[in-house]
Formats: C-alpha cells, structure tokens, sequence
C-alpha cells in the first residue's frame, strides 16, 4: 500500500550567460546599488538559444541521472512553466521524448511562480492515487522573451533556468517525504502579476504584491508546517520563491526560524518564477548545506497571487 511520496533526486539547469546589474544600468536608469537595495538581486542567467524545453530537459536528465532509475521506470512527467511560447505539444511531452521516456503522464501546469509547488503538490496526489509511481517534476521559465528591456521595474528582475525533482512512491510503513500541500490564490487581486496578449510582457504592480506577500503568506507557510506536523523550529531550512530578499526576511522574520538555512539564490539567479524554488533547492543538496531526510519547508507564491507550499524530507 503507497502510504504517499518522496523526491529521490534533484536536478538544475541556467544558461552560462551571466547579466550584470552594470549591463541593466546600460539599458535603463538605475545602478547595482540600487538593484540590490530594492531586490537583492546581483546579476542573472539569460538564455541565448535555449528554450523552455531545452532547459527543462537537461534540469530533468541531471535529476534522473542522479535518482538510480532510467527512464523506463517514469511514467508521469510534470512541468510548471508560464513562459513556453509554443501552446503545443507541451513541454512535458517534448521533455519526455528528449529524455527517452516512452507512454508517460505528460501536461504543463501554470500557476506562474507557485508553478512548482503546485506541480509537486498534484503530483503527490498522483502518486497516493496509484495514478503514477515514478515522475520528473519540473519548473521551467525564460522570462526575457517577456520582458520589456525598457521597463527598469521589471527588467531588473527577471532571470531563466529550470530545476528538477524526481519523485517515487513510498511503501507500506515508510514515511511520507512530502506534506499535505497547502495551496489557494486571491483571484480578485490576480492581474497585479500578468502576461497578457499575443505579444506580452511581464507586468506586475509591485507595491501591492510587495503588501500581500509580507503579510499575508507568512501566517499560510505556518499552515502548511502545522499541516505536515513540523513545527517552525524543526525545520532545517526553508525555500521560497526567489523573488526579493526583503519580501523573503520579512516572511523568515514572522515565521521564526532562525537555525533554518534560508534559499536565497536570487541573489545570483534572479526571480526566475517556477523554477526558483527547484533551482535554489537543487543547488542547496548539492553543496550538502541541508543533511539527508532533514524537514524543509518549500513555498511558492506569485502570478495570479497564487501560493502552495508544502514540507519535504531532503533527498
């Protein structure tokens, strides 16, 4: 009997070209010292020729290599994007095909930068269903083909990359790696993040989401501890969506969590939406800064002012 599910193994991906706050400075009114004052951000990965899909395929063979399983054993492959350009085939099935994985699950998932949370979530369900045992969760974004070079509130921002998760079912008396996923929106707030049109760009009232997110997902990500059984100061680190450093320690600061290592990937990465929260994590597990079967708490939160976190069991 699945008792319910657990990441094995996790995988990243970004793009070697690095931008500067000294090149954005170039572009528009502004300068590093002021980039890193407002969102922490000191440089970010910019994809050249890569895609969504080439991303999120070498985020995904790094984490099946690393998960001791091939890729026969996969049969449900889930990727978190709100950027791939091409509507269809999804990025899942093309990921699948890259990595030789025949007759899986495959569909996108687009809740923006909650995305991988979101997917992990779905996927666990899959797994406790008995819908799917092995899956590759992803989160995928190229956020400079939406954005307005010419608009210093959003260009500063914004980086590419992809990471991975593989997750397996758990058996009979094992315990589950991942919580209850704690998951919702406020839709009557959800166009103060948007990309709209044939030809968009990223748009986002940053003051209002600024409000929301220090207030209000602080007293959610609590929740989702209580939901698991974890207390705040059990955890051995926490993974939020890389989205601004002050956003980020005004949550770590209501939350109370000073012996938790806090993600702060931004920093190098930028906000790279669906994928911040894998990337970042990614990178933690494999500097070893976050020991094997430890408690982390992930929570993503964003466009359409959706959120969803959950507590893992570090691979």
């Amino acid at each position: 009997m699945r008792t319910g599910s657990r990441i094995v193994a996790l995988g990243h991906y970004q793009p070697s070209r690095v931008v500067t706050n000294d090149e954005i400075a170039q572009l528009v009114e502004t300068s590093d010292e002021w980039i890193r004052d407002r969102v922490g951000i000191a440089s970010r990965r910019i994809a050249d020729g890569e895609t969504v899909t080439d991303m999120a395929a070498a985020a995904a063979g790094k984490a099946l290599a690393g998960s001791g399983l091939t890729a026969a054993d996969i049969d449900l492959v889930v990727v978190a994007t709100c950027t791939s350009v091409d509507r269809s085939p999804n990025v899942a099935s093309r990921v699948a095909a890259r990595l030789g994985i025949t007759s899986p699950g495959a569909f996108d998932l687009n809740t923006a930068c909650s995305g991988f949370t979101y997917a992990l979530g779905t996927v666990d369900h899959a797994v406790r269903a008995g819908a799917a045992r092995n899956a590759i969760v992803i989160g995928a974004e190229k956020l400079s083909d939406f954005t307005d070079w010419t608009d210093r509130s959003t260009c500063i921002i914004f980086g590419d990359g992809a990471g991975a998760a593989v997750v397996t079912a758990t058996e009979a008396d094992e315990p589950a790696g991942i919580g209850p996923v704690l998951w919702g929106s406020v839709p009557e707030r959800g166009d103060a993040v948007r990309i709209e049109g044939w030809r968009p760009y990223v748009r986002q009232e940053g003051q209002a989401v600024f409000r929301w997110a220090t207030t209000a997902l602080a007293p959610l990500a609590l929740q989702a501890c209580e939901q698991a059984g974890v207390a705040p100061s059990e955890l051995a680190a926490f993974v939020p969506h890389q989205a601004n450093t002050r956003i980020i320690d005004g949550i770590v600061k209501r939350l109370g969590i000073p012996q938790a290592i806090v993600a702060k990937d931004l920093v190098e990465s930028g906000n790279t939406s669906a994928a911040s929260i894998p990337l970042a994590l990614s990178k933690l597990v494999e500097r070893r800064e976050v020991p094997s079967g430890a408690p982390v708490l992930l929570f993503g939160f964003g466009g359409g002012l959706t959120y969803a976190g959950q507590v893992i069991r570090c691979p």
